[in-house]
């Protein structure tokens, strides 16, 4: 009886695929949350040797943070119903956590250290454990309380490194931050239970990838936010209308290269071991963010001062955010493939080859390069696809693992 109220809350193979609106809901958290992150990133932009590297790892340090949390909740709506009150408890619950962690994340690595570790170890320890107990009797039910018990072991990293002295910070929440990381590519091994290996979970994996993608659309949405409210904020002049239009145009120039020929629905749909493939996107599309992130600072920059003297830091952002995405979307065609774009690679080559030449010109100069790049990407993007009837999905994972999908918990 206990085990059947429990499958209840497990998603039925006719639930559709889309993102509910409480998702979506969701995600304005993130919305804001990202602001957050790209502004800290923003801050350090002038900073050289190890302040400027400290200052990108405790930037680095706090995205991973919200992004394990995200990435959590959408694996957990992809398993579980997202119509369910208690799911959508659960959700709500996230979401509160995860805006008080955007709230203090412009000085979580400073003095509000405490209600941002707090607010993550609600989600890490808390939720699952409330999982648990909605799941009743049921076999699954060992898949949170082994995520709790992992979340339990970093905690006092996550405590010490809030309450303790601030040099002791960023080394203790690393740490805490990697072994989470790792508990989740091992399947958070317990001892007598075993590991609950996420490429083995039953998921609705069309739903995961809908939801990667628009995550993608959010940190997309960000940068045009970012732009709009630079341009807004600094007086008018047509050297900076011209920065915020080029800036434009590189946002949409991303969006074309995600998305020309991305069959990432079909490829869940089709595959035997959608965990898999999930686990492959989601490490995909950590950089995919990211990368979008890091531009949306650069676009910053340069129209804060777009013909001003070039520097090394600048160039960080302006060329090496396009630079990690196009190595990440090279990576998630092969994802789904199984073969690598040759305009992509041209395309990042190009970029590597100019970075050095850049120096010796204005920030708006870099940004022009990279937007004819990116135009010349998509161009052949564009070309190939019209020429082409659309390939089959081919993930390597799908060729590595032989056996279908297990019944995993």
């Amino acid at each position: 009886m206990a085990a059947g109220r429990g499958a209840a809350l497990l998603r039925a193979e006719a639930s559709s695929g889309r993102a509910t609106f409480l998702e979506l809901f969701f995600d304005l958290a993130f919305v804001f949350a990202l602001t957050r992150v790209s502004q800290r990133f923003a801050d350090v932009s002038d900073e050289t040797g190890w302040a400027l590297v400290g200052g990108l790892g405790r930037s680095l340090l706090l995205f991973l943070a919200l992004w394990l949390i995200w990435s959590h909740t959408t694996w957990i709506t992809s398993r579980y119903e997202p119509e369910r009150p208690m799911i959508q408890a659960v959700v709500v619950g996230t979401m509160f956590a995860a805006l008080v962690m955007a709230v203090t994340l412009p000085r979580a690595m400073e003095e509000r250290a405490v209600p941002f570790a707090v607010a993550y170890l609600m989600v890490m320890v808390v939720r699952p454990l409330v999982i648990a107990a909605a799941l009743h009797g049921h076999p699954r039910r060992l898949v949170p309380f082994r995520l709790a018990a992992w979340a339990a072991l970093t905690a006092p990293l996550w405590l010490v490194g809030a309450l303790g002295p601030d040099g002791l910070r960023l080394p203790l929440w690393a740490a805490a931050l990697a072994v989470d990381y790792l508990a989740w590519a091992l399947g958070w091994p317990v001892p007598r239970v075993g590991a609950a290996a996420v490429r083995r979970w039953r998921i609705a994996g069309e739903h995961l990838a809908e939801r990667h993608q628009q995550m993608f659309l959010i940190a997309l949405g960000e940068s045009i936010l970012s732009i709009g409210v630079v341009f807004g904020g600094a007086d008018y002049s047509a050297e900076r209308a011209a920065a915020f239009g080029v800036a434009f145009v590189t946002s949409a120039l991303l969006w074309r290269i995600y998305f020309a020929g991305l069959l990432l629905n079909e490829a869940f749909g089709r595959a035997r071991l959608p965990g898999q493939l999930g686990t492959a996107s989601e490490r995909t599309h950590t950089l995919i963010v990211l990368s979008v992130l890091v531009t949306a600072v650069g676009y910053e920059l340069v129209i804060a001062e777009p013909f001003g003297p070039s520097r090394p830091t600048w160039l960080l952002f302006v060329v090496g955010g396009p630079v990690l995405f196009l190595v990440a979307r090279l990576r998630l065609g092969y994802e789904i493939f199984g073969r690598v774009s040759r305009s992509r690679m041209i395309g990042l080559v190009a970029l590597l080859l100019v970075t050095t030449a850049l120096l010796r010109w204005s920030p708006m100069v870099a940004l022009s390069v990279v937007a004819a790049v990116l135009a010349l990407v998509a161009f052949f993007d564009g070309s190939r696809s019209r020429r082409r009837r659309p390939a089959d999905s081919a993930p390597p994972v799908e060729r590595r693992t032989p056996g279908a999908a297990g019944d995993e918990a």
